[in-house]
């Protein structure tokens, strides 16, 4: 923004925050390094996609669109780099590098930066967790483009790809499936993500095509995650891991999953297991009890667990649910009560018919009536009805109102010194590490006015794109969090109590209003204060030039 010939100001706000994570963990020169770079461009793969995440992360709630016209007033030589003007950014420079990410592999890509901030920051391994969301899209997205086919080709057919087995990677179907949005209408996608236990940063990101079942991919998942990271890792997942050939193709992992209910064992145990085994856990809330038990072959530590809130929740739909049943179940008494039959058999048969049906219930007490119609000139006609007194069967809700708040944990880890029942527990509630960054990404604004998005490929890239910026909040995050646990320090919330655990959003809004400042050809960082400086030195090194300057 140009205010006379003297001065011009441009916006930094909390984007310096951005751009010094991305420089730490060398993004820049590994996308370069990956990709490669043309002579003739004026920027490299490298910085567009620093801009890229910096136009992602740039609004607190904004749509995700990329154009020139978003550089203008930002600071974009001081936040990207030297000689990078906003009109260098546009569709097709966007587009280009898009296609050559793709070429190139986006799960390597991801998983070579993501294991670059693991190592930058010490982000434990200990754990990870897996999960898989679907994410919708507007449009058809049918054809791949013209450039990325050849430039495919051309991967392929290269002799040092023939003689190394290099294969094209292959676009995704977007199509129809099983909608966790709840829009079966939209075609869509699948992004498998692994995050670490410390800090929900994202290490693995994989996308697939929109029908893809989770329990059909997620033990390969974690076996190549394994054998990329080299780290004797705890894999965490939801029950769609524990499949009898998931189980065995991880016979080298460590794992813990959640085990359904559709497996009869499972259902049996919870239904029967006597309130009086569960023993009470460190966490609050909850009860648990171990079982030691085989399945596919191989044996594994059960952990059965009471949830008290969700047990009280399910105990309440299970009360209303008998409820409803039992007015059902009285209005087709009364109905059955007005028929008439030809014999007293038939009366019986009928309301043993419809007393299979009940769920919860079961019949008291029947009789029938005989019921004679005379007529003028005519025999007497006998028929028989039947009626009923009703009462709740509880050798059905009994089993019921056991497995309310129940569900199962297992894993292969057979030694409880070495993974704990408490710790079991804890590993499997932190599973939301995965939902809260589905929760960043599935943000329908990061889709908004995304015009150069022509093909499959490209929303491919795209996603992965959203997986860096997201690799990129979580390392800030952390970062603030850590520090400020480690140095006992606290900094105040949107309602003004301390807190050491901010969110970055928070954060983000504490460093709204910061200018780059241009002024007789000197150039100074205007709105700075005490607050935000001490923020500031709870980041890396790399965050600090963006905000002080070095004259």
């Amino acid at each position: 923004m140009l205010i006379n010939k003297e001065i011009e100001i441009q916006n930094i706000d909390h984007l310096g925050i951005v751009a010094g994570i991305i420089d730490a963990i060398g993004l820049v020169e590994t996308i370069n390094e990956l990709i490669g770079e043309e002579k003739a461009e004026k920027v490299s793969p490298g910085h567009t996609v620093k801009a890229m995440i910096l136009n992602g992360l740039g609004f607190v709630s904004r749509p995700l669109y990329m154009f020139p016209q978003f550089f203008e007033t930002i600071a974009c030589e001081h936040l990207i780099g030297a000689g990078v003007k906003p009109e260098y950014l546009n569709d097709d420079k966007l587009g280009r590098v898009m296609d050559k990410l793709f070429i190139k592999g986006l799960d390597g890509i991801f998983l070579n930066i993501a294991l670059n901030a693991i190592k930058k920051f010490n982000v434990s391994l200990l754990s990870s967790h897996l999960d898989s969301s679907s994410m919708h899209v507007h449009g058809e997205y049918n054809t791949s483009l013209p450039e990325v086919v050849f430039a495919r080709q051309q991967a392929v057919n290269t002799q040092e790809s023939e003689e190394l087995g290099v294969k094209s990677p292959k676009e995704i179907r977007l199509t129809y499936g099983y909608s966790r949005d709840h829009r079966p209408d939209l075609k869509q996608f699948i992004i498998e993500l692994i995050c670490s236990g410390d800090g929900d940063i994202p290490i693995f990101l994989k996308l697939a095509s929109g029908n893809q079942a989770d329990s059909s991919c997620f033990g390969q998942i974690a076996v190549d995650y394994r054998n990329q990271i080299e780290v004797d890792s705890l894999i965490v997942a939801d029950c769609a891991l524990y499949t009898e050939s998931n189980l065995k193709l991880m016979l080298d992992l460590r794992w813990l999953c959640r085990v359904p209910l559709s497996i009869k064992t499972a259902q049996s145990l919870i239904s029967t297991l006597p309130e009086s085994e569960l023993i009470a856990s460190n966490l609050e809330g909850y009860r648990f009890v171990e079982k030691t038990v085989t399945y596919a072959g191989i044996e594994q530590r059960w952990l059965v667990v009471e949830s008290e809130s969700r047990k009280e929740s399910d105990l309440r739909k299970l009360f209303q649910k008998i409820g409803k049943a039992e007015s059902k179940v009285l209005n087709e008494l009364k109905q059955l009560a007005t028929e008439k039959f030809a014999c007293e058999a038939d009366a019986v048969k009928a309301l043993a018919k419809l007393s299979k049906t009940f769920k919860y219930h079961q019949i008291e007490d029947s009789k029938v009536t005989e019921i004679t119609a005379n007529k003028p000139d005519k025999p007497p006609i006998k028929s028989y009805q039947i009626s009923a007194t009703l009462s709740k069967s509880e050798s059905k809700i009994n089993p019921e109102i056991l497995s309310a708040g129940r569900f199962i944990i297992a894993t292969n880890v057979l030694d409880s010194s070495v993974l704990s029942n408490e710790t079991m527990l804890s590993e499997y509630k932190a599973q939301q590490s995965c939902e809260r960054g589905f929760g960043f990404l599935k943000d329908p604004l990061f889709f908004a006015d995304s015009i150069f998005l022509k093909s499959p490929e490209r929303i491919e890239s795209l996603a992965m794109i959203m997986g860096l910026c997201l690799l990129v909040y979580t390392l800030a995050q952390r970062q603030i969090r850590t520090a400020l646990q480690e140095s006992k320090s606290t900094i105040k919330n949107q309602l003004g109590k301390a807190t050491d655990r901010p969110t970055l959003r928070w954060i983000f809004q504490c460093f709204q209003s910061i200018h780059l400042v241009l002024f007789n050809q000197e150039t100074q960082v205007s709105n700075w204060n005490q607050s935000r400086d001490f923020i500031l030195n709870l980041l890396p090194e790399d965050c600090l030039p963006y905000y002080k300057l070095v004259t």
